[in-house]
């Protein structure tokens, strides 16, 4: 019995120059597609996408976190972090108070109304959501939210630089 020739693909090997099977451009289509659906779906929250970003890290935590924890935990900058904290406590949607254990750093809190529109606007991604995973069965959509969530943790972490980290 002979070994394959090494130039020759078996009928089940996928054909990893094709675009299709490319990582890069399979993330860059959903990405494109994401943002379009998803920009519409939370156009109405005060800073968009990063403010429903900050309004789901504020209502799936504990402890009130700090505005510095908050603008790493979401991958903003913390000068950014504080204009959108300033609008979207404008809109009442949180509210900042003196952090108790540190006096110059202030805990963010998500309020009633930006549960509120946390829902609404959750509802509308959802929607926005099933039809970009309309191919998908349950089971495939909930392997790929788990599986990229992974991932992004992944890369949040490599992300950060070890001075960004002693802040």
């Amino acid at each position: 019995m002979s070994a394959p020739m090494p130039n020759k693909k078996l009928r089940d090997e996928p054909d990893l120059l094709a675009l299709d099977t490319d990582l890069g451009w399979a993330i860059r289509m959903i990405s494109a597609a994401f943002r379009r659906v998803g920009a519409e779906s939370v156009a109405d929250l005060p800073g968009g996408a990063r403010g429903y970003l900050v309004l789901v890290a504020l209502a799936g935590g504990k402890e009130p976190p700090s505005q510095l924890a908050l603008a790493k935990e979401v991958s903003l900058d913390r000068t950014v972090m504080t204009y959108l904290l300033d609008d979207l406590e404008a809109h009442h949607l949180v509210t900042r108070k003196p952090d108790p254990r540190d006096r110059r750093a202030r805990q963010v809190l998500i309020t009633d109304t930006g549960r509120a529109r946390l829902t609404q606007a959750r509802e509308s991604l959802g929607a926005a959501e099933a039809r970009l995973l309309t191919d998908l069965d349950p089971t495939d959509t909930k392997q790929l939210r788990t599986l990229l969530a992974r991932v992004a943790h992944t890369a949040q972490r490599d992300v950060i630089a070890p001075d960004e980290a002693e802040c």
